[in-house]
C-alpha cells in the first residue's frame, strides 16, 4: 500500500482545515469582542460581590449569635445580670447625647 494520497484526498483536507481555521478564528473574534471582555468582567465582578456579601453576611451572623448567647440564656430567656447593666449605659448615653444637643442649641 502507498501512503500517496490523491489531489482530491488532498483538497478535501485542505478544505476541513480550512473550515476548522475558521471555525477558530470565530471563536477568537467572539472571545476578544469588546461586549464579551465587558460582560465577563461584569460577571467576575458580580461573582466578587456576591462571595464578599456572603462571607460578610456569615460573619455578621456569627456576631450576633455570639452577642445574644451572650444576653440570654440556654432556654432564651434574658440574663437580667448582663441585660440591665447594658440597657443602664445606653440609657446614660442618650441622655448624654439628648443634653450635648441642648447646650448646642440653646
Amino acid at each position: 500500500m502507498s501512503d500517496a494520497r490523491t489531489p482530491v484526498q488532498i483538497e478535501a483536507d485542505i478544505v476541513r482545515r480550512r473550515d476548522q481555521l475558521a471555525e477558530t478564528l470565530d471563536e477568537i473574534g467572539i472571545r476578544m469582542h469588546p461586549k464579551t471582555i465587558i460582560g465577563d468582567a461584569k460577571a467576575k465582578v458580580a461573582s466578587t460581590v456576591d462571595h464578599t456579601a456572603g462571607r460578610a453576611f456569615v460573619a455578621v451572623n456569627r456576631t450576633v449569635s455570639d452577642v445574644k448567647a451572650r444576653f440570654t440564656d440556654e432556654d432564651g430567656a434574658p440574663r437580667l445580670e448582663r441585660v440591665v447593666p447594658v440597657a443602664l449605659v445606653a440609657v446614660a448615653l442618650v441622655g448624654l447625647l439628648a443634653m450635648s444637643a441642648r447646650k448646642r442649641k440653646g
